[in-house]
């Protein structure tokens, strides 16, 4: 019989920002919100979160709202000839 381990999620996850893997999450149910930080280059955001978030869900915003933050090129007002 072969035994196979229960695949977990990570404690750490990779910085968006300096691209380490030193990403903590910390959920606080009773207040409602989670904390996001770097333990490297000090980055660290704060979510509110719904009861059936885990830590990966908030890491999934962190790089969200890191990634969003950076400004693309947008091209409007383009006319067909």
């Amino acid at each position: 019989m072969v035994h196979i381990p229960k695949k977990r999620l990570p404690k750490f996850f990779s910085c968006p920002k300096c691209g380490k893997e030193t990403v903590r999450v910390e959920i606080f149910r009773e207040d409602g919100h989670a904390v996001a930080r770097c333990s490297s280059c000090g980055l660290k955001e704060e979510f509110p979160i719904k009861p059936a978030q885990g830590e990966v869900d908030v890491y999934c915003t962190l790089t969200d709202r890191v990634y969003g933050s950076t400004k693309r090129a947008t091209v409007t007002n383009v006319k067909k000839e």
